[in-house]
């Protein structure tokens, strides 16, 4: 008899199966990825009402934006769970296994569940076809996945991250009780265009008519269109002026605290990197407003919330022969923000190195993104993500791009993620402080997170830090 681990895997490959089903993209203008897109969700919408309307019934809080989403998602969602309600969270991608998207009350999904709902939208899936319908695509089945389970599990609200933009998502099919948006910065342009203008309009997109909104976007242009598209759908609209209502930040292994600049209050959460401190107030915000929709959410709450979330791979600290920093910065302005936080995170004494091991989708904006990280690192091991159905960018051609910047460091490449973190931790000398970031891509810090972290034991834990000693080592300070 197969085991529960053998099962869900033979349900997440059935799962996957669907993205070689998906028609390659000939035609990527803008016109043709919105006429796509927007025939995707009205077919999700059918697919959704042969299951019962699944994603309704329920209060949501829908957050989308550049960076930022999944941290704020985890925290809002822990907020509510503190407070007392059963809480689903859904966040994209995954770093090493499927049921890390969905979360009830901060545990994974149960596989034996995960097991379940797979048969359960297949099944619906195959009646779909006989009745004559297209097929679904991976992201159409793996949303109606995830409001199965909200439903399941008779959650008392749920928080949906947005997979990629806004407006032509497919998370998008959702009416919130409150949509957030986090920030509007320059990624995913072969799909969402190549200016801030552009990409805000798709953000601002999942902003409904009459439902409230929180927004933290500070770019002038982007902060206008987000403020017009309320205007119109009548939303009330809470703005956040990040640089003005957070300071006093401080960061470092112990987590990330700030004051709040119209109260003085001060907050504190165990994830790490200065940012998590704009994160941490947009969801403050958030629960804030949430109270005022009738869902309650105390200061304890929120305090303790704040606490206890947790997210992988986001200024992710690993004791080990030397220290280790995961982060899946993956577009400029997050590599920017990583490298401001690379000395408080992992210090450097004189004489030590760090060393580097970086790894970027090909669609990704590798020359901005090394040419910020190069001024904070000594040694580079170029490597390429493993992942199904993205074309990396080649280790070499990393290797040449860092030249290019001018990094005059020692450079490994080593194709194979395995390989990489192998080479870097056989180059680390303790005695001397060296140290290592890894970086680039999500899907990189999922491929090199199994050598501490193994997915089978991800899977059964319903936890991303599966053991005492993994969860000590990513708490134990250095001496």
């Amino acid at each position: 008899m197969s085991s529960t681990t053998e099962r869900y895997h033979e349900a997440a490959a059935r799962l996957d199966s669907l993205i070689e089903a998906t028609p390659e993209r000939v035609d990527t203008s803008r016109e043709a990825v919105q006429k796509r897109a927007t025939f995707r969700m009205d077919r999700l919408r059918r697919f959704l009402a042969l299951l019962g309307d699944p994603h309704q019934g329920y209060p949501i809080v829908h957050v989308g934006g550049t960076s930022g989403k999944g941290s704020t998602s985890s925290m809002i969602a822990a907020m509510l769970s503190e407070a007392g309600y059963s809480t689903g969270l859904h966040t994209s991608p995954y770093l090493q296994t499927p049921s890390e998207k969905l979360q009830l009350n901060n545990l994974l999904v149960d596989p034996e569940q995960f097991i379940g709902l797979t048969s359960h939208i297949l099944e619906a899936h195959d009646r779909w076809l006989a009745s004559g319908e297209d097929s679904l695509t991976y992201g159409e089945a793996w949303f109606a996945l995830t409001a199965l389970f909200f439903t399941w599990n008779a959650v008392d609200i749920a928080v949906l991250e947005v997979g990629a933009g806004g407006r032509f998502d497919l998370t998008n099919v959702v009416t919130p009780v409150l949509s957030v948006i986090t920030s509007v910065g320059i990624d995913h342009t072969n799909t969402l265009g190549e200016t801030i203008e552009d990409i805000a309009w798709h953000k601002a997109g999942i902003i409904k008519p009459g439902i409230p909104a929180v927004s933290a976007v500070t770019n002038p242009a982007a902060r206008n269109i987000i403020e017009v598209e309320a205007m119109t759908h009548r939303s009330p609209l809470v703005s956040i002026e990040l640089d003005t209502a957070v300071n006093a930040v401080t960061t470092g292994r112990h987590g990330t605290s700030w004051a709040e600049s119209s109260s003085g209050e001060v907050f504190h959460t165990s994830m790490r990197g200065s940012f998590q401190a704009r994160n941490g107030a947009i969801a403050v915000a958030a629960a804030r407003e949430l109270q005022t929709l009738g869902i309650p959410v105390s200061d304890a709450a929120i305090h303790g919330g704040l606490a206890t979330a947790q997210i992988p791979g986001r200024a992710e600290v690993i004791d080990d022969v030397v220290p280790i920093l995961l982060d899946g910065a993956h577009n400029p302005d997050k590599v920017a923000a990583l490298t401001a936080d690379i000395p408080a995170l992992i210090p450097k004494a004189n004489g030590a190195r760090r060393i580097a091991v970086l790894g970027v989708l090909e669609a990704k904006q590798a020359n901005d993104m090394i040419e910020r990280l190069v001024p904070v690192i000594d040694v580079l091991v170029a490597t390429a993500p493993k992942v199904l159905a993205k074309e990396p960018k080649q280790a070499d051609r990393i290797a040449r791009i860092a030249r290019d910047a001018g990094f005059a460091g020692e450079i490994y490449v080593e194709q194979e993620t395995s390989a990489a973190i192998a080479r870097a931790l056989a180059e680390a000398r303790a005695p001397e402080g060296d140290s290592i970031v890894v970086t680039g891509s999500l899907y990189l810090i999922g491929n090199v997170r199994e050598h501490w972290f193994k997915e089978a034991d991800i899977i059964i834990a319903r936890n991303s830090w599966p053991t005492s000693l993994s969860l000590q080592r990513t708490s134990m300070p250095i001496e």
